[in-house]
């Protein structure tokens, strides 16, 4: 039976606790097509805090106030000029905080079921609202719910303003305010706006503004499947043809410092996938030399097999994996780790269904690998003159059927959030840009390398990839 809805018990507006000194800030060429998007749901489960929801709720509201002084930006709107510029609004108007009860669900209910409850879905705000939105409504609103047995802190927040990037930076450093640290955060957001990111072309839009270009109400599966330490090891041991075990060490200590690079290397190296609108001409070839790939690599050769294998697509069908990269250190001069809005491009590897099913694993990763390497200051740019010439909103979504997109990065610190009674024990997302084919790719939460993959697919292919030999050999359900 359907859980009922959770309660709203109260909704303010939070101002930032200092006013902002920030002026208006353009919207780059990675941020314009995302006003076509749905906002960005993202959020933490944590088990019941020590103390009272009546004592709780005022201190997230200050640790939020505090958190705004230092991303003016989320307390902001976004504005269009007479030439049809757009930029944030640095104005201090506020953001959303809702406080909501839904203590008839406890922990369990949410976290052993096997596909990923509706119930999570709302615990969002701002529904399937679209970026384009933010000149009227609020770029940001976080919603507290009461469970049983404990708490759901959920962030809602436009997408045309931050990546995963951005995001995660203002979430763990909420958290750090919230369990009483000092004004000096660690990570210190940068807000110029000084690179050939910022163009001078002129994005047209209807005048109600761009709609998602997908079908958000099409019958879908959701699941999270875990990949063990062990399992990925074995799995990068496979894609570089060497036997297990060796330097099964070395493949842990990878995954490990990929997750801690956030926190550890002023570069930052977090890769997000986020769908674009741009599609490069990248026709597999035979890698020659000798190519290792990493661990996530891997994985997504894997996925990309078994999804393949699981849409029974004709093997002269055109498949798409699409990954996202982090542009902060690609382009030259490089950005700052922690930059302040998108700064993601889409690196595309296609091949027909029969080669990604006829082929090896190896094969399928080096495709991978290759793209991703040749991403470099030049195809940045390449990607950026190609947008200025015929500037559009972000075509969101798999129209022909065969098409796999991932999101997110298991490199993001998304466990790094204690507010102040331990760390999450899961993180979760709502209803936004989910489509058949959508998946996003979370830490574990045990730090050792695990990786958790968000799997969005049409009922019917979930149902192939669940009873897939070589894909659940690897993978397993993610309480």
């Amino acid at each position: 039976m359907p859980s009922p809805a959770p309660t709203m018990l109260s909704k303010c507006t939070v101002f930032p606790d200092q006013k902002s000194t920030l002026g208006n800030l353009k919207l780059s060429v990675s941020d314009l097509p995302m006003l076509s998007c749905h906002y960005i749901q993202k959020g933490c489960l944590f088990t019941h805090p020590n103390l009272p929801l009546h004592s709780l709720i005022p201190l997230l509201k200050s640790a939020l106030s505090r958190t705004l002084s230092l991303f003016p930006p989320l307390a902001g709107r976004l504005i269009t000029d007479s030439h049809g510029y757009l930029y944030i609004s640095c104005n201090d108007a506020g953001v959303d905080f809702i406080h909501a009860n839904a203590t008839g669900l406890r922990i369990c209910d949410l976290l052993s079921p096997l596909d990923v409850p509706q119930s999570f879905k709302d615990f969002f705000s701002f529904d399937r609202k679209v970026s384009y939105t933010g000149h009227f409504s609020p770029i940001l609103a976080v919603q507290v719910t009461e469970l049983a047995d404990g708490i759901f802190i959920g962030c809602a927040v436009n997408h045309a303003v931050t990546d995963g990037t951005s995001f995660w930076n203002f979430f763990n450093t909420f958290a750090q305010f919230s369990r009483g640290a000092s004004n000096c955060i660690r990570n210190t957001p940068d807000f110029r706006r000084d690179s050939f990111l910022i163009s001078d072309a002129v994005l047209r839009l209807p005048e109600d503004g761009p709609q998602v270009t997908f079908d958000a109400n099409v019958p879908l599966r959701e699941r999270i499947f875990s990949f063990s330490r062990e399992a990925i090891q074995k799995l990068k041991a496979k894609a570089n043809n060497r036997r297990w075990p060796e330097n099964n060490n070395n493949v842990a200590g990878e995954l490990m410092r990929k997750q801690s690079n956030d926190n550890l290397l002023k570069e930052n190296k977090a890769t997000t996938i986020l769908e674009t609108w741009f599609k490069v001409n990248s026709k597999p070839q035979t890698v020659t030399e000798t190519v290792e790939i990493s661990s996530f690599q891997s994985v997504c050769a894997l996925l990309w097999r078994g999804v393949t294998r699981a849409r029974k697509l004709p093997s002269s069908k055109t498949t798409t994996f699409r990954m996202a990269v982090n542009c902060r250190h690609r382009i030259e001069p490089k950005l700052e780790a922690y930059y302040f809005g998108n700064a993601i491009q889409s690196v595309p590897t296609y091949a027909s269904a029969g080669e990604v099913l006829s082929r090896d694993l190896r094969w399928c990763a080096e495709q991978l690998n290759k793209n991703v390497k040749a991403h470099d200051d030049a195809m940045v740019r390449r990607f950026v003159d190609d947008w200025e010439r015929n500037p559009r909103c972000f075509p969101l979504g798999n129209p022909d059927g065969a098409s796999i997109t991932m999101g997110s990065s298991p490199r993001f610190p998304m466990y790094d959030n204690n507010f102040g009674w331990g760390r999450p024990l899961a993180v979760r997302s709502g209803r936004a840009n989910k489509f058949d084919g959508k998946i996003s790719a979370f830490p574990g939460r045990d730090g050792t390398g695990t990786v958790g993959l968000e799997v969005v697919l049409a009922p019917q292919t979930m149902e192939a990839l669940e009873s897939d030999p070589e894909f659940m050999k690897y993978a397993t359900s993610q309480l």
